[in-house]
């Protein structure tokens, strides 16, 4: 199962990676949580949740992240893997205690991220993201950068502030629908962002294709 936003719902190359593991995905959208059912979790193996342009301290979106903070703590207590991507993983702080606020600095872009345990690639990574997390009690802090917390595991539960999803296609589909107005604001050519996403982005395929082999392997 995956659960993301119905507007901009796209599991990517980590998608793929996973149906290469023998994995399926069921949608669940967020826009519709007061409709998620308590059986919702019945028979499923593997929880990937994906980012999104909410925060998590927004009170506009308080009410979906409390529903999925929610769900989140019942996936981690029935043991179900969990792969949770930068607001995704924002709310598997949230869900166990963790702090989610702005980060000194947005990261957008393709970044290297620094190593606590090198058991993925340093980079590259695309980042796009406002916000930032603590880690919370019974996870651990395996990469952050200068912003905080990059890749967070705890049992059987990963999270990433980075995408490692994120195929040109979206990168695309995120400038077109309002992310170019939001880098040019901040003095950032959008069209530099396209030229570092065809650089980078099949190193990052591999990436994220060793990062979900780990995931596998390792921690569900």
């Amino acid at each position: 199962m995956a659960i993301g936003n119905g507007d901009d719902f796209d599991t990517g190359f980590v998608g793929h990676r996973f149906r290469h593991h023998g994995f399926a995905f069921a949608e669940l959208h967020r826009e519709h949580h007061a409709h998620w059912h308590d059986d919702a979790l019945d028979g499923i193996e593997l929880v990937v949740t994906l980012g999104s342009e909410w925060n998590v301290y927004r009170s506009e979106s308080a009410a979906a992240v409390e529903a999925e903070a929610a769900l989140v703590r019942t996936i981690v207590e029935r043991g179900i893997p969990l792969f949770a991507i930068c607001f995704g993983a924002q709310v598997l702080s949230h869900a166990f205690g963790g702090v989610v606020q702005r980060a000194p600095e947005p990261e957008i872009g393709w970044l290297d991220i620094e190593l606590a345990d090198p058991v993925v690639a340093a980079g590259p990574w695309m980042a796009w993201h406002d916000d930032t997390f603590t880690v919370p009690d019974g996870f651990t802090e395996l990469a952050r950068t200068d912003s905080g917390s990059q890749l967070i595991v705890g049992e059987r539960s990963l999270g990433t502030q980075f995408h490692p999803e994120v195929t040109e296609t979206m990168i695309e589909r995120w400038l077109r629908s309002g992310g170019a107005e939001q880098l040019v604001a901040r003095g950032v050519d959008p069209n530099e962002l396209r030229a570092a996403t065809r650089a980078n982005v099949m190193a990052s395929r591999s990436n994220a294709d060793d990062l979900v082999d780990w995931f596998v392997s390792k921690v569900a």
